[in-house]
């Protein structure tokens, strides 16, 4: 029995002391994708370092707007290691969100991530929900932040008189995302998306609290 026991003992030693995948074992280590992988691991291997130069640290995918949504009037462009590689083994990925007028981010989850979101530009509502169904949501203005912990259904949607910009970063390399209304009712065209929508939307005029961006007001829901 006193064996067993400091063999576990042992066991949980060496767990918490080995390094994990986000523990970088070299300053850096720039996405490496073979066009005939055949061995696939948790993440990506490393550039060879005499192959690696500064456009590996330099990405402009964030720069312009994405292709806009014609139902949600919104896109989001999520850029992870794999799109931007020196982003590889450092825990982090980032994204950029177009809203138009009334347009929105339906909820969904990140499950390998926490999100921090920055409006650049706009009126925008930010909220989540926890595991005991409350709502967290607030109305952010030009340089508000507002952050959803890993794993919780969230949404944002356009709450201005004009087009709203928002950034994102993520506390993983790939944050994944499940889209809880698309794989519940199906595609844009659905009535339940529909309905939901609207749902969605309505919250800026039913409740009044649409706000004009040339207006110096500070509102939280």
């Amino acid at each position: 029995m006193l064996s067993s026991n400091l063999l576990f003992v042992f066991a949980i030693l060496l767990l918490t002391c080995l390094p994990t995948y986000s523990d970088n074992l070299q300053d850096i280590c720039p996405t490496y994708i073979s066009p005939d992988e055949t061995i696939f691991i948790n993440g990506f291997p490393c550039k060879n370092p005499s192959n690696v130069t500064t456009s590996d640290f330099k990405n402009l995918l964030l720069s312009q707007p994405g292709s806009t949504d014609e139902f949600l009037r919104s896109s989001v462009t999520i850029v992870t290691a794999a799109e931007f590689p020196g982003l590889n083994t450092l825990g982090l990925a980032t994204a950029r969100t177009d809203l138009e007028v009334d347009g929105l981010v339906m909820p969904h989850t990140h499950p390998r991530a926490t999100e921090m979101i920055f409006v650049s530009k706009g009126v925008v509502i930010a909220g989540f929900l926890d595991t005991k169904n409350q709502l967290f949501q607030s109305v952010l203005r030009e340089g508000g932040v507002f952050v959803f912990p890993k794993g919780l259904l969230h949404y944002y949607l356009n709450s201005g008189f004009d087009e709203a910009i928002i950034y994102s970063v993520f506390n993983a390399q790939n944050p994944g995302v499940v889209d809880v209304s698309n794989a519940m009712f199906g595609d844009n065209n659905a009535e339940m998306m529909k309905l939901a929508l609207a749902k969605l939307v309505s919250l800026n005029r039913v409740e009044d609290v649409r706000v004009d961006d040339d207006i110096n007001l500070y509102d939280e829901l």
